[in-house]
């Protein structure tokens, strides 16, 4: 018979280093998974087993944790690895995640304040000397490897188009001027997936996990990953005033910031990145890996990507570009 995917591995050796760390396995409590391969498991008390069943991917993860938490951001503790076992047992942080505090109507400003403090400490960090050797580089290699995910899985496999050259000449364009962008923004240290199921509210206060995949990149790249959110759209406005909330934080804690349209126009060009990026995930996650369950979210996703590009100088030519991949046309 095969295990469940949430299923925590037989072997003996997995059995045996968790006994001898306290944990009996026969009592762990499967929790739900991420995009990922990871599995996560609750052991009593106050632990969480993180099964990675490569354990090369536990090692990003390690190295990120450290440094975070060298630097005095809120990241869970952890208290045993086993690399050659895939094993980590780490900080039960709850089951309260941002989305959920929200769900059940905890404030949005509060709650987003305590967010932009976790900003500001990814942002304030590498001035500290906690940032060698630095992380990787969000370079133009990497941005654009990211906004290929659109044509490649958004348009070809889930629509079934390839962009003619015209449409395709326009997309070069548009990633090279996202990419310009991104690059001209000051360099912060950069979660890489700032949102709400990855911020866990526990004693008061915001703690970040999945933050493996941090580099050193643009400073308003986790902003946007918050306010252009897959749960909720909070609208342009509300968005405003929190991206201008955000810069007097920034310029509260000594960082030469520009004007807040500047501002603005530096956040919603790292959304665009991000969204056009997402849409591509999504579906490669949908067809590639099979959770279908992702493409319930492209068309929040689409409504962010149409809006955004309403506010570029070309971008009612943009919009004519991509009106025929919308999700209410036809290929």
């Amino acid at each position: 018979m095969s295990q469940s995917p949430f299923a925590f591995p037989a072997s003996r050796a997995h059995h045996r280093w968790l006994q001898g760390q306290g944990v009996d396995p026969h009592t762990l409590i499967p929790l739900p998974g991420d995009a990922g391969t990871r599995r996560y498991f609750r052991a009593e008390p106050g632990r969480i087993v993180a099964w990675v069943p490569d354990g090369e991917e536990l090692l990003p993860f390690l190295r990120v944790q450290h440094r975070f938490a060298r630097a005095g951001l809120a990241v869970p503790r952890i208290f045993g690895v086993s690399a050659a076992l895939g094993l980590c047992l780490q900080e039960d942080l709850g089951s309260c995640d941002l989305k959920k505090a929200l769900d059940h109507g905890e404030n949005p400003d509060s709650l987003f304040a305590l967010a932009f403090t976790l900003l500001l400490g990814l942002a304030t960090a590498p001035t500290y000397g906690v940032s060698q050797p630095p992380f990787p580089s969000y370079d133009a290699g990497r941005l654009l490897q990211e906004l290929a995910l659109f044509p490649d899985w958004y348009l070809r496999v889930h629509r079934g188009v390839t962009p003619d050259p015209a449409a395709s000449a326009a997309l070069q364009s548009l990633f090279a001027k996202l990419v310009e962008g991104a690059l001209a923004q000051p360099r912060v240290w950069v979660h890489r997936d700032f949102h709400a199921r990855n911020l866990f509210w526990y004693a008061n206060e915001l703690v970040m996990i999945d933050f493996q995949d941090a580099v050193l990149g643009p400073w308003t790249y986790d902003l946007a990953s918050l306010l252009w959110d897959r749960y909720w759209d909070w609208g342009r406005e509300r968005r405003e005033l929190w991206i201008e909330t955000y810069r007097n934080r920034l310029q509260g804690r000594g960082f030469p910031v520009p004007d807040a349209q500047l501002f603005r126009k530096q956040t919603e060009l790292l959304a665009l990145q991000r969204n056009l990026k997402i849409l591509g995930i999504f579906c490669r996650l949908a067809y590639r890996d099979g959770k279908r369950e992702y493409l319930q979210f492209l068309p929040r996703f689409w409504t962010y990507l149409w809006d955004l590009l309403a506010g570029l100088p070309d971008g009612h030519a943009l919009q004519q570009v991509f009106a025929p991949w919308a999700p209410d046309s036809r290929p």
